[in-house]
């Protein structure tokens, strides 16, 4: 969570008043070192 302020400016700055959902979970250590896990929830029409 030591970047998440910085996360929230970049997620704003390229996205519009429509921002998808999204969560966050702070956790110790992630592994062989990872700053960021991402997950996504898609939909295809």
């Amino acid at each position: 969570l030591g970047h998440f302020q910085a996360m929230n400016r970049i997620f704003a700055e390229y996205l519009d008043a429509h921002r998808p959902a999204r969560s966050t979970v702070g956790v110790a250590a992630l592994p062989m070192g990872a700053l960021v896990e991402m997950d996504m929830i898609a939909l295809c029409d």
